[in-house]
């Protein structure tokens, strides 16, 4: 991909690391959303995409022919394998297998081999010492659970699970919630959340909670009550993953723009400028959830303007 940004290092890896921490890219998928722009991003900015075809293409729009605004958004399904004070974290858990998703017929009853991409990267499910779920959405909380003689059961035996408090309260269907992700939520609650919460595994937290010296988590609200962030610090190193925060570079151009899955889109872009801001003063390496191509990228800030001035390491997918 050519752009005017440069990419964090010449190697490209699937590994990267902070300090005392090592961070691996799990992908369990990539490929089209099935929207386009203005169907993912209501109101978004066209010129935030018309002229950035270059930044988009071929790792964040697709190359189906069409013009800018009739092509469909390209995401990653993918988690990041944080191994940190000799302990082994999985930060987010994607759509997962077996799941019936009849709202997302892509994401339904799926066989993919995200497991065999985590033993290649090291990391049975007996060895996760710790897995955290950004928010409660269908694809950060698909393989908490699998189906294993007719039941769903966690995936991974032995880990604390940290779930937002405030995302476990909303997706409770006892709550009868009406939210922009419609009554499938109550499903996703059923196979990937209860089964957890019931083996005793859910430590649930709000506002901030410390994993260990070098990971923290942060409350990020907008995409749903409970998003959040994980902070990287080890060394000189700091970092941050920002979940659900945004899903596309454009949104570092119109910073205003919220995705069409944003439970508050206003606190979102709120979230999204304060995090921009942050990592503009700091060079902070940002590292969304769903971001293909080399997973994450550097901002610089002018006025209330923010560009992306560099790409990480990784390899590109």
């Amino acid at each position: 991909m050519t752009t005017s940004t440069t990419t964090e290092t010449i190697t490209t890896s699937d590994h990267l690391t902070f300090g005392e921490v090592t961070v691996s890219r799990v992908v369990e998928s990539v490929g089209s959303i099935g929207m386009t722009p203005d169907q993912f991003f209501p109101g978004t900015d066209p010129d935030a995409w018309v002229g950035h075809e270059d930044e988009l293409r071929p790792y964040f729009l697709e190359n189906d022919g069409e013009t800018t605004m009739a092509s469909t958004a390209r995401v990653a399904m993918q988690t990041w394998i944080l191994r940190s004070g000799g302990r082994t974290v999985l930060l987010d858990a994607c759509v997962g297998n077996d799941k019936d998703r009849p709202d997302v017929p892509g994401w339904s009853h799926l066989r993919t081999a995200f497991l065999g991409h985590l033993a290649a990267a090291g990391v049975t499910p007996e060895s996760v010492d710790v897995v955290v779920n950004t928010h409660l959405h269908a694809d950060h909380v698909g393989w908490n659970t699998r189906l294993t003689d007719g039941a769903w059961v966690p995936s991974f035996p032995n880990a604390e699970y940290l779930m937002p408090a405030e995302d476990l309260e909303f997706w409770d269907p006892a709550r009868n919630r009406t939210t922009v992700m419609g009554p499938g939520a109550h499903r996703v609650w059923a196979d990937s959340i209860a089964p957890v919460v019931a083996a005793g595994q859910v430590t649930a937290w709000s506002g901030s909670h410390r994993i260990d010296d070098a990971l923290t988590l942060e409350a990020a609200p907008g995409h749903t009550p409970g998003a959040s962030i994980l902070r990287l610090v080890s060394g000189d190193d700091e970092v941050l993953f920002l979940g659900d925060t945004l899903h596309s570079p454009a949104q570092v151009q119109d910073v205003h723009t919220s995705s069409c899955f944003d439970e508050d889109p206003a606190q979102a872009h709120l979230t999204r400028a304060r995090l921009f801001t942050e990592a503009a003063e700091k060079n902070l390496l940002l590292l969304p959830a769903h971001f293909a191509g080399h997973g994450g990228f550097r901002v610089e800030q002018s006025g209330d303007a923010f560009r992306i001035v560099g790409w990480a390491g990784l390899t590109a997918v």
